[in-house]
């Protein structure tokens, strides 16, 4: 299916690595200009040069935390006139909330909510002013049910969520919508890392722990980051345009729902 997009150009956030990375690759397919933001420079520099050997698409390095003015601005100055825009950011660490402190709350805010709003902010105008834009937020399945441990996350998410339900109403009529995608258990790093308390209080090794997590999904296995990837590209594409405001939840079946 061709998405419609080639030619385009992006802004994939914290895209070195794990689901931002098979976004940005799966958009680089569909011939997509994608400009990558991450911390470690390092790392985006080799996931850029991945993409150009495998796609052939011009690849933009904008290294910087994009939870920071800094970040964002360094983003947007490589790619000031995205026509799509993939907000992701790394999840605060899980935990208790009564050990969690304001300034706890507020770099998961910073990050998980503040951010891509301000990078909405940024682009949305100029999408709408070109009758074209694609925006999804990765967002998390604990945004439909929420993971104690992941307090934080859940409270910053959500947040995101609501302010979404607004805006994307405004902006569909100049053909720029905004849509969240919400990932259950995908095998990245950032999965290994939020299993590793359980896998110790258990008294298990983390391999063994993924492998009893594996067995308690619906679909016996964990998510590969390039399904979401394709999801992530598809609702960019030109055909999703009837598409906005909408919670998409990719998790294997975990979520118990009807609806």
């Amino acid at each position: 299916m061709d998405l419609g997009i080639a030619g385009r150009r992006a802004i994939v956030c914290a895209a070195s690595k794990g689901l931002g990375r098979a976004c940005a690759f799966a958009l680089a397919r569909e011939g997509v200009h994608v400009t990558l933001t991450a911390r470690n420079a390092e790392a985006l520099e080799a996931t850029a040069e991945d993409i150009r050997k495998a796609t052939g698409v011009a690849v933009t390095t904008a290294p910087g935390d994009i939870a920071t003015e800094e970040g964002r601005a360094a983003a947007l100055a490589a790619c000031p006139e995205p026509d799509i825009l993939v907000n992701n950011a790394g999840g605060p660490p899980p935990g208790d909330f009564h050990d969690w402190d304001r300034d706890d709350w507020i770099r998961a805010l910073d990050a998980n909510m503040l951010a891509p709003i301000f990078l909405i902010k940024a682009t949305v105008d100029g999408m709408m002013s070109r009758r074209f834009g694609r925006i999804v937020n990765i967002t998390s399945a604990a945004v439909k049910a929420p993971i104690p441990i992941l307090g934080l996350s859940n409270g910053a998410r959500t947040g995101l969520t609501g302010f979404v339900a607004g805006l994307s109403r405004q902006t569909v009529k100049h053909n720029v919508t905004i849509n969240n995608l919400l990932p259950g258990p995908f095998e990245t790093d950032r999965l290994r890392k939020t299993m590793e308390g359980g896998a110790k209080a258990a008294g298990r090794s983390i391999d063994e722990e993924m492998d009893l997590r594996r067995k308690t999904n619906p679909s016996g296995r964990f998510g590969d980051p390039e399904e979401f990837g394709a999801a992530c590209a598809f609702l960019c594409g030109a055909q999703s345009g009837f598409m906005t405001g909408q919670n998409i939840l990719l998790d294997g079946g975990a979520f118990p729902g009807t609806m």
